[in-house]
């Protein structure tokens, strides 16, 4: 019986131990872990101009200070008819085809300006505007501020019709 007495407390001694060994372990992985989150740099910001017709769609990435072009495209580069290049799909892929030139050259966010055709009549933004910002938000970048710089005229021409309007 003293045989196995002892055999008994020799392997209580090691259930004993093996936690401790555990909690060591645990501690060697949790310091691993630490160290290797990347550090960033920081932040390269710049600005997406988007001009959003009837007729098309225009997105022009610049930097913050708006005088050098980081990338261009429009909704009629990547579609093949006249009729779609104003469409949130074509405005889509030309957002995507900048997001993808602004990674490259180390952009981390942008403010986004939305233009839409001025003057006389209606200054709405075409379909494509928010499809294009939809875009541009899901390439993973940050995003500060949505602007709408639509030129408004103070004192504009003359509308189309005449003195006494349109006679139907």
């Amino acid at each position: 019986m003293s045989e196995i007495e002892a055999q008994v407390e020799e392997v209580s001694e090691e259930v004993v131990e093996t936690p401790a060994k555990v909690e060591e372990t645990e501690a060697k992985v949790e310091t691993k872990s630490q160290p290797e989150t990347k550090k960033e740099g920081p932040d390269k910001w710049g600005i997406a101009h988007i001009y959003s017709s009837y007729n098309n769609t225009i997105i022009h990435m610049t930097d913050l200070t708006g005088a050098e072009t980081v990338s261009i495209s429009s909704g009629g580069i990547h579609v093949n008819a006249d009729r779609y290049e104003s469409s949130p799909f074509a405005a889509m892929k030309a957002a995507n085809a900048v997001v993808e030139s602004a990674r490259t050259k180390g952009f981390t966010g942008f403010h986004i300006r939305v233009r839409a055709v001025g003057g006389v009549g209606s200054r709405v933004p075409g379909p494509g505007a928010q499809a294009a910002i939809r875009a541009l938000a899901r390439g993973g970048f940050k995003i500060g501020r949505i602007d709408d710089v639509t030129p408004i005229p103070h004192d504009t021409t003359r509308k189309k019709g005449g003195k006494r309007g349109r006679r139907v």
